[in-house]
């Protein structure tokens, strides 16, 4: 039994709370965590976190913006009520697929545009090209910038001028300037006195100055990269003032979303338990094949691969746009061979099922005997379920980082592995001071 230390669970994974506590051997801390009628959150703490080591347990699955404000909520009650040290527990982080960029791959817009006016002449070559001797030159900037050797050679000192006599052109002489005062209007007043107002300002506008007409959507061009949302600093910065000191979680989609607290933060990995299951529930392991079904992956997938002196393959995915428009093909190409032999999937999450299932079917055309599916986190949105059904996936292993009753009874091809007892000896070694790098050794 672990001493001084309270147990809090939020309402999106009570099943995994449970089993932790029983396997600390700690009662879960009692609260209230209910809705107003108006639906706003309402946590009460009943037990005395004065002085204690509070770990909260609240996965990012479900309703993934309830309980992150849950989670919130309950990490700000237990730092108001005097708690030593505050840690979120949370196995699967909502937010970590959404990198801290200001824009994606394909600079996708936040709104799509109605207006179907693509461009036919679109190639692969960056847009505008890339400079060089005797390349194509692009049309240049509407300031004047373009052409601008071609200006200053007519720029010439007049002969009849001295040197002492010579004097630069004025500001108000300038293309920009000449372009801002032909957008200047006159006015006369009761008095019949001219007075000077300039319609445009001095600096840039953008388009606030000549708004679109209701229903138009700004068209980008050709190589403009559209900001998004930025989601990742300030998921981190809002459990950080609402009083978190510590983070542990499990395999994050993106790595580099540590880098964005300013508190420590223990990524563990499912590695142990896809290697147990390999060793264990496949027979003639050594001879499969380790398969990750994207390049992002290919790291993780790959680490399994060494630890069990297995053979390694990849499929690679490109998307490659027939035009410039929004959406784009997606092509898949396997690098390896799998002919005759099981294949096993090593992947972090599994959402809508797209890029897993279209790796299974690559894979059993390559000739694959049989394909297995190995996941860290099974968060199964949308019809995800009745596609895997429908694939060519033999069974697919996930973790209970989130709720799967519900996903088990749906899918007769699911198995679901256990992570309470990791995440119940991190709690264990983060409360009394001990190291936890064995917990997430990638070697």
């Amino acid at each position: 039994m672990v001493r001084n230390i309270v147990l809090l669970g939020g309402n999106s994974h009570p099943e995994l709370t449970e089993s932790i506590c029983n396997i600390l051997g700690v009662p879960p801390c009692k609260r209230v965590l209910t809705k107003f009628s108006g639906g706003e959150s309402r946590c009460e703490i009943a037990d005395s976190v004065r002085g204690k080591d509070v770990y909260i347990i609240q996965s990012g699955s479900g309703k993934v913006n309830d309980n992150l404000v849950e989670l919130c909520i309950m990490i700000s009650a237990c730092k108001t009520g005097s708690a030593k040290r505050v840690t979120a527990v949370v196995p699967l982080f909502p937010y970590s697929r959404q990198p801290d960029f200001p824009y994606n791959k394909s600079g996708a817009p936040l709104t799509k545009s109605t207006e179907n006016n693509q461009r036919k002449d679109y190639t692969f070559e960056s847009v505008p090209a890339t400079p060089r001797p005797g390349g194509p030159r692009s049309s240049g900037l509407s300031n004047g910038v373009n052409g601008l050797a071609e200006k200053l050679s007519k720029s010439v000192i007049p002969e009849n001028q001295t040197d002492g006599d010579y004097f630069p052109p004025k500001r108000s002489d300038t293309l920009s300037s000449i372009s801002s005062n032909s957008s200047t209007t006159r006015y006369h007043d009761n008095n019949n006195s001219s007075t000077s107002l300039t319609s445009q300002p001095s600096f840039t506008t953008h388009d606030y100055e000549k708004p679109a007409a209701p229903g138009v959507h700004f068209q980008a061009k050709p190589g403009y990269k559209q900001w998004v949302a930025q989601a990742g600093t300030l998921v981190a910065d809002l459990l950080t003032c609402a009083g978190a000191d510590h983070i542990i979680t499990m395999d994050l989609h993106d790595p580099q979303y540590q880098g964005f607290f300013d508190i420590p933060v223990d990524n563990l990995y499912g590695k142990a338990l896809i290697q147990n299951y390999i060793q264990s529930h496949i027979p003639e392991y050594r001879d499969a094949v380790i398969v990750s079904p994207d390049a992002g992956g290919a790291k993780r997938a790959s680490a399994i691969r060494d630890s069990l002196d297995m053979d390694f393959a990849l499929i690679h995915k490109e998307r490659r746009p027939i035009k410039f428009a929004e959406q784009r093909n997606a092509s898949m190409m396997l690098v390896g061979d799998v002919a005759n032999r099981v294949c096993i999937l090593v992947d972090d999450l599994i959402d809508t099922a797209n890029t897993i299932t279209r790796a299974a079917k690559l894979l059993k055309r390559e000739g694959a005997t049989k394909v297995y599916a190995l996941v860290t986190h099974g968060a199964f949105s949308g019809d995800s379920i009745p596609r895997i059904n429908a694939s060519a996936i033999d069974k697919i292993i996930v973790t209970n980082s989130v709720p799967q009753h519900e996903h088990r009874r749906k899918c007769p091809k699911l198995e679901v592995l256990d992570i309470s007892p990791v995440f119940a000896e991190a709690i264990r070694r983060v409360h009394h001071g001990e190291s936890i790098s064995v917990l997430f050794q990638l070697s």
